[in-house]
C-alpha cells in the first residue's frame, strides 16, 4: 500500500514524541512492504511568498514534503487563528498532493501547524482518513489543557470563551493578563458569543476571536467524518467524546516502541549505592523540571545524583531557571539531547525516570521507554500517566506540582533499599511498535476496498491545487512610514509598476527595536512580501512606500542591501530581508 502520514513537525530537526512514534510507524511500515510519505510543518525562518512556503527532503526511506509555517497572514486568509486549524494554503498543497502520491489511506498523527482542512482534502478525493491524537490540539488551540499560572483546564466552553481569554493572556502581554483578570467569565461569555454571530460591530482583534470561538465545532466536524480515531488512552477519549467526537468512531489502542535495544535486566536493590535519578523530555515549564530539582534539592547530596535530559536552546529562559535552581549542586548534570537510537543505553544508566509534568499528558512514550527497560516511573498523577504507571506497583504517584509530596517519593525509596527493585520486577514490557502497526493495519483492513469506500460528506471542501511552479522570485523585509505601519509597497521600473503589495506581516521585532528608540506605531504588522514575475536589476528598481495619510517616500532600491536597512525622507526606514529571482 502507499501511506500517507502527517505530522506538526518532524526528524532530523525535531524528535519528541509524537515525531518518534511517526517515524517508528513509518520504519515499521516500509519494513512491511508499504511505501509511506509524510507531510510536515517547519517553522519559516524568515518572510517567505506563498509559493516558497513547500519542499521536500528525503529520509530513511520516504519522501519528506515540508510546509514552512508562520504565523502570519497567507494564501488568501488573513485572520491568523483561523488560519492555525484551517489553513487552506496547506490544503490547496496536501490537495495536489494527494494527486501525485496517490496513497491508498492517510493517517494524521497531527494536525498542528497544517491545519484540519486536510481532512476536507482527503475525504473528498474518498481516501480512507484515520487520526491518533497524541495531545489535545484537537480540542485546544495550546494543546495542553493547562491554563495560564499551571491550572488544568476543563475544556474549551460553549462559545470558547474562555479559550479566547486564556490565548490573549499568553499573547497580548502583561496589562492584557491583568485587565483579562478583572473581567467575569460571563462576559467574556457573552462578548465572544456576540462577536461570533456578528452582532457587535467590528472593532479590533474581532475576527480573531470569532475565529477562536468556531475553532472547537469546526475541528470536532472533521474529526466526525474520518473512518476511525486511534485514541492511546482513556484520558484521550473521555476528552474527545466530551467535545462532541462520536464514541463509534474510537478505537482505543495504546502506542507501541522498538523494543530491539532493550535490555530487560531489573534494577538491584539500593544498598549502598547512590540513586541514580533521570528526566528525559523538552524543558519547558508544562513539562515541570523545575519541580523535580526543587524536589531533588531537598534530598541527601551524598545518596542521590540526577541526569537531564532535552535540549537547552529551544527555552532558554526555563532553562536559565532551572539552571538557576540547581546552582551549587554538582549532583545535577544537564547532559543535552541523544538520538533516539540511543534512549535504551540512555535510560538504563538510571535507577528510575521521574516524569514531573503539569499538564495532562497523553503517556509520552519516555514512559514505556522506561518500563521496557525495567526502569519504575515517578509519575505526575494525571489519569493518562496513571495508565501505565500504577502506585506501588511499578512506580510511584504523586499530586502534580507538590515538591514535598515528591521529596516524600524519593525519601521512601531511599528509606526503603529494596524498593527499587521490587518496582523494577514489576515493570511489564509495553507493546511493540510491529505490534502497534499490526493493529493499525488490522484497523486500515476494515475500510480498503471497493465495498469500503467513505462517503463524502457534504459539509467537505474541495480545494484547487496550489501551482507548483517555484518560478516566482519576490523581495521580502519591513517598512516603516511616518512612524507608522505601511498601507501600500509597490515596485517600479522606469515609473511604471511592477509589483506592490497592500497585505502586511507581523514583524514583532521591528516594533520592539522602534520602542526601544521610543518610537511606537499602531500595530506591528510592517513586514512585507512583494512578488516578481521576470528577472530583475534592483539596481534599475525603484520603491514607493505609501503611508496611511497619503504621505509616501520614492527610493532607489539599489540604496538597500539585502540583510540591511536605511532610513530615507519622511521618516521612512526600510529593511529588506531577502530576495530571490525569478526562476525561468
Amino acid at each position: 500500500m502507499k501511506i500517507l502520514l502527517t505530522v506538526h513537525q518532524f526528524l532530523p530537526e525535531y524528535f519528541s514524541g509524537t515525531e518518534i512514534l511517526t517515524y517508528s510507524v513509518a520504519q515499521a511500515l516500509i519494513k512491511a512492504g508499504h511505501e509511506v510519505c509524510v507531510f510536515t510543518g517547519f517553522p519559516a525562518r524568515t518572510h517567505l511568498p506563498d509559493a516558497q512556503r513547500f519542499d521536500t527532503y528525503d529520509l530513511d526511506g520516504m519522501k519528506v514534503h515540508r510546509f514552512y509555517y508562520a504565523h502570519v497572514p497567507m494564501g488568501e486568509q488573513a485572520v491568523v487563528t483561523e488560519i492555525e486549524y484551517d489553513n487552506r494554503l496547506t490544503a490547496r498543497y496536501f490537495t495536489g498532493l494527494l494527486e501525485s502520491f496517490a496513497p491508498d489511506l492517510v493517517h494524521f498523527f497531527h494536525l498542528s501547524r497544517l491545519g484540519s482542512g486536510l481532512i476536507d482534502a482527503t475525504v473528498s478525493a474518498a481516501i480512507p482518513a484515520f487520526y491518533t491524537p497524541t495531545d489535545f490540539w484537537s480540542v485546544c488551540p495550546t494543546s495542553q489543557l493547562l491554563l495560564a499560572g499551571g491550572k488544568v483546564c476543563a475544556g474549551p466552553s460553549a462559545t470558547g470563551g474562555n479559550c479566547v481569554r486564556h490565548v490573549a493572556e499568553l499573547t497580548r502581554g502583561a496589562a492584557v493578563k491583568r485587565v483579562s483578570k478583572l473581567v467575569p467569565d460571563w462576559a467574556v461569555e457573552l462578548a465572544t458569543r456576540l462577536t461570533a454571530n456578528g452582532i457587535l460591530p467590528n472593532y479590533p482583534m474581532s475576527s480573531e476571536i470569532a475565529a477562536m470561538s468556531r475553532r472547537r465545532p469546526f475541528v470536532v466536524e472533521r474529526l466526525n467524518w474520518l473512518c476511525r480515531i486511534i485514541s492511546p488512552t482513556k484520558l484521550m477519549t473521555g476528552v474527545l467524546t466530551a467535545n462532541g467526537v462520536e464514541p463509534k468512531r474510537i478505537t482505543q489502542s495504546a502506542y507501541g516502541i522498538d523494543m530491539q535495544a532493550y535490555n530487560a535486566s531489573t534494577v538491584e536493590p539500593l544498598g549502598v549505592r547512590v540513586l541514580t535519578i533521570g528526566f528525559i523530555g523538552t524543558l519547558a515549564p508544562h513539562k515541570g523540571c523545575h519541580v523535580l530539582i526543587e524536589a531533588f534539592r531537598k534530598l541527601d547530596v551524598a545518596k542521590v545524583r540526577l541526569k537531564i535530559y532535552g535540549n537547552l536552546a529551544d527555552f532558554p529562559d526555563y532553562v536559565t531557571r532551572l539552571r538557576t535552581i540547581a546552582a551549587g549542586a554538582d549532583n545535577i548534570n544537564f547532559c543535552g539531547t541523544f538520538p533516539n537510537a540511543e534512549v535504551a543505553n540512555v535510560i538504563a544508566t538510571f535507577d528510575l525516570l521521574v516524569v514531573p509534568s503539569l499538564w495532562y499528558e497523553n503517556t509520552p512514550l519516555v514512559v514505556y521507554s522506561a518500563l521496557a527497560a525495567k526502569r519504575p516511573v515517578i509519575a505526575s498523577h494525571f489519569p493518562g500517566l496513571a495508565e501505565a504507571v500504577t502506585d506501588g506497583e511499578n512506580g510511584l504517584l504523586f499530586e502534580p506540582g507538590n515538591v514535598q509530596a515528591l521529596v516524600q517519593g524519593f525519601a521512601k525509596l531511599l528509606a526503603e533499599p529494596n524498593l527499587i527493585a521490587q518496582l523494577s520486577q514489576n515493570c511489564r514490557p509495553p507493546k511493540s511498535s510491529v505490534q502497534y502497526v499490526d493493529e493499525l493495519l488490522a484497523i486500515y483492513a476494515q475500510y480498503l476496498g471497493a465495498s469500503h469506500k467513505p462517503q463524502i460528506p457534504q459539509a467537505a471542501r474541495l480545494f484547487e491545487q496550489l501551482e507548483q511552479s517555484t518560478g516566482q522570485g519576490y523581495i521580502a523585509g519591513w517598512a516603516v512610514i511616518a512612524n507608522d505601519v505601511p498601507a501600500l509597497i509597490e515596485i517600479l521600473a522606469d515609473s511604471k509598476v511592477l509589483s506592490h503589495t497592500t497585505r502586511f506581516l507581523p514583524r514583532p521585532d521591528v516594533k520592539a527595536s522602534f520602542a526601544r528608540q521610543g518610537v511606537s506605531f499602531s500595530s506591528d504588522n510592517v513586514g512585507f512580501v512583494v512578488s516578481l514575475t521576470k528577472p530583475f536589476d534592483r539596481n534599475d528598481l525603484k520603491m514607493r512606500v505609501s503611508g496611511k495619510d497619503g504621505v509616501t517616500a520614492e527610493f532607489d532600491l539599489g540604496a538597500v542591501a539585502p540583510g540591511s536597512s536605511a532610513q530615507f525622507p519622511t521618516n521612512c526606514y526600510v529593511g529588506i530581508d531577502q530576495e530571490q529571482q525569478p526562476k525561468s
